[in-house]
């Protein structure tokens, strides 16, 4: 029998069904750690990445994540968490993920051991040269993926991937392989907790930076957030107020008329100019 990868080895601390509550949230809190340590370990790869991504979404292109599981519940929270954030609209990041949208909250059996089904998902997204495609596998080896990956490459679109895995399918179908190489789980072969937490990392710098480099971010403020509930609308007061020194009441009423942050505070200035 070959080797297994990390992600399916065993961990370090066994006999989990024998210690206490304090013991296991102990244990659990150290070896977190690694997953920290994992991302750090590929800032070289994360970097590169975005940085030949920015200019093609600079230039009209879309980025896709491409997932089953519980790698592709991540990319979806991560893509749809964009437009709230950032103000951008719902198709520039996009998620896929095996199963389709019922597989985010209830396994598709055998969805993602599909090799053509990726693909056939992205070109039902009108999937273009100046896109993007991340395939996300903690195992790295996801036909779903794999299969998306390999043709998205033969087409000439930039792909990458996020996997946990070392020499893996997804990297060597990818241009720009990120591999957060986090080992053995807490409970073997369990990969939605270290490696699921690497991922969320990696994928909130992709688009995190990315967004800041579009522009959508000024300061450490989000200047272009959609005012989408009573939450979000007394922070962008603050913020509003913050920037210009005018009073809360006044900086509501300016953050209302104009629906951004953004433009309260532009409209203010050209004001005051």
């Amino acid at each position: 029998m070959s080797k297994l990868p990390p992600t399916e080895q065993s961990g370090h601390h066994d006999g989990l069904h024998q210690m206490s509550v304090g013991e296991l949230v102990s244990a659990m809190n150290s070896v977190d750690q690694e997953a920290l340590d994992a991302v750090s370990n590929c800032k070289p790869q994360i970097e590169a990445f975005i940085n030949t991504l920015v200019p093609r979404m600079s230039n009209g292109g879309r980025l896709f994540y491409v997932g089953a599981g519980t790698s592709g519940r991540l990319g979806v929270v991560d893509a749809s968490e964009c437009p709230p954030t950032f103000g951008v609209e719902h198709s520039r990041v996009v998620g896929l993920i095996a199963g389709g949208d019922s597989a985010i909250r209830k396994a598709v059996e055998g969805a993602e051991d599909s090799h053509t089904q990726g693909w056939d998902d992205l070109v039902s997204q009108n999937i273009g040269e100046h896109d993007t495609v991340v395939g996300i596998a903690a195992s790295g080896r996801t036909p779903y993926v794999v299969g998306a990956l390999k043709e998205a490459r033969n087409k000439g679109i930039l792909t990458g991937c996020i996997t946990c895995n070392p020499g893996t399918a997804v990297a060597a179908n990818s241009d720009h392989p990120i591999e957060a190489i986090t080992g053995p789980e807490f409970v073997t072969g369990s990969t939605r907790l270290k490696a699921g937490t690497a991922t969320k990392l990696v994928l909130n710098m992709i688009t995190t930076i990315a967004m800041i480099q579009l522009g959508h971010v000024k300061g450490n403020r989000m200047v272009d957030m959609q005012l989408s509930n009573k939450k979000l609308v007394e922070r962008g007061t603050r913020m509003v107020a913050e920037v210009t020194g005018v009073s809360e009441e006044e900086a509501k009423a300016l953050l209302l008329k104009h629906g951004s942050v953004r433009n309260a505070v532009d409209a203010h200035r050209n004001a005051h100019n």
